[in-house]
């Protein structure tokens, strides 16, 4: 039993990591999962300070994920159109079957949520490539706690190896 809940742990802390690189899967609280199962595993001690720290950042890391290019869309000079804009389109991008949609979907909606604004053609670029940064430095932001998690994992790991195998 053990080794199989080992083995579904390491899976999610691998999913997780992908999940940073792909917009599509939530790859903090996917890691977390992993953190979890890992200390659900009957011979391994449940650290519950250690899962509630993690959980809380997992919690945080996703928030500021989704809130993250709406931020790049109003530091390069877009409206709050463009912000909301930013908004609908990563959401609309998270559940779109098209390849790229997440990177897309922010890109166009601050582009279009500017040009509603009324905004000029220059200002509306801006904001919307402001929002495709915030993409890039959340999934950046994500990619760190995901390989956080990992290393955290595979400490606890080393330390109850032996009890494990």
């Amino acid at each position: 039993m053990e080794i199989i809940l080992f083995c579904i742990a390491a899976f999610f802390m691998i999913l997780g990591l992908l999940g940073s690189f792909l917009p599509v899967l939530p790859g903090v609280p996917l890691s977390w999962i992993g953190l979890l199962l890992f200390f659900l595993i009957p011979t391994v001690p449940m650290n519950y300070l250690f899962l509630s720290i993690t959980l809380v950042i997992a919690i945080i890391v996703y928030i500021l994920n989704l809130v993250i290019p709406a931020m790049g869309t109003k530091r390069f000079g877009g409206s709050k159109k463009g912000m909301i804009g930013a908004t609908i389109g990563l959401v609309i991008g998270i559940f779109a079957p098209v390849p790229f949609a997440v990177i897309i979907g922010p890109f166009l909606g601050a582009l279009i949520g500017e040009i509603l604004n009324k905004s000029n053609s220059k200002t509306a670029v801006r904001a919307a490539f402001g929002s495709f940064l915030g993409l890039l430095t959340s999934s950046f932001m994500e990619f760190l706690v995901c390989v956080a998690y990992l290393i955290l994992f595979v400490y606890q790991f080393w330390n109850y190896k032996e009890v494990i195998f």
